[in-house]
C-alpha cells in the first residue's frame, strides 16, 4: 500500500469511529476537486458534477466504516460511488421520459393539436414499440428491470440468477439494436 493510500486509510478510519471532522476536512480537500473534475469529464455539467460530488463525500462522512482498505484503494472506493452516483442519475433522468404503457421514450407531445405531429409521433411511437417487440424475451425483460423498475445492473443479475457481465452485454447489445430500429425507422438521426 503507498503512503498515500496508508494515510487516507487512516484518515477514513478516524472519521468512521470518531466522526473526525478534521481528517474529512482533508479527505474532502483532496478527493473533491478529483470527483468533481472526473463527473465534468464525463458529461456531467458543472451544477451536476458539483452535487454528485457533494453526494459522493456525503456517503464518505456517512458510511466510512464500509470502507476496506484490503479491497481498494480509497480512490478506487469513490470513484466507484461517483460512478454508481452517475449512472443513477442518468437513470432517473431516462425514466423521467418513460410513458406509462412502457415507452422508452415520451414521444407525442400532447400540448401541440398539430395533427400532422401527432401523426408523426404515434408513427415513432409505433417504431418504437415494434423494435422493442423485436427484441429477445429475456433481453426485453433486462431492458425493463434496468429501465421501468430501477435496478441496477446488480440488483437485476441478482434478481434474474444471472452472471453480472451477460446482463450488462444483455443491456447494451438491447439499446444496440433498438438504436438501429430507430435510427432505420427515422425515429433518430444515426451517429
Amino acid at each position: 500500500m503507498s503512503s498515500n493510500a496508508s494515510q487516507h486509510a487512516a484518515l477514513v478510519a478516524l472519521v468512521a469511529h470518531q466522526r473526525d471532522r478534521e481528517a474529512f476536512g482533508k479527505l474532502f480537500d483532496h478527493f473533491a476537486p478529483r470527483i468533481q473534475a472526473y463527473m465534468m469529464r464525463r458529461g456531467s455539467d458543472r451544477a451536476a458534477a458539483e452535487e454528485l460530488t457533494q453526494d459522493v463525500m456525503t456517503t464518505l462522512w456517512r458510511k466510512a466504516e464500509l470502507f476496506d482498505p484490503e479491497k481498494s484503494s480509497l480512490a478506487t472506493w469513490l470513484y466507484r460511488i461517483a460512478r454508481n452516483r452517475r449512472i443513477d442519475l442518468l437513470r432517473r433522468e431516462r425514466l423521467d421520459l418513460v410513458d406509462d404503457d412502457d415507452s422508452l421514450l415520451s414521444i407525442a407531445d400532447m400540448s401541440q393539436p398539430d395533427a400532422l405531429g401527432l401523426i408523426d409521433a404515434q408513427d415513432r411511437e409505433g417504431v418504437l414499440h415494434q423494435a422493442m417487440k423485436d427484441l429477445p424475451s429475456d433481453h426485453l425483460k433486462l431492458v425493463r428491470l434496468a429501465f421501468f423498475n430501477g435496478l441496477s445492473h446488480s440488483e437485476i443479475a441478482e434478481q434474474t440468477g444471472l452472471p453480472l457481465g451477460t446482463v450488462k452485454s444483455r443491456i447494451r447489445l438491447s439499446f444496440t439494436k433498438l438504436r438501429r430500429s430507430l435510427e432505420a425507422g427515422g425515429v433518430v438521426e444515426a451517429t
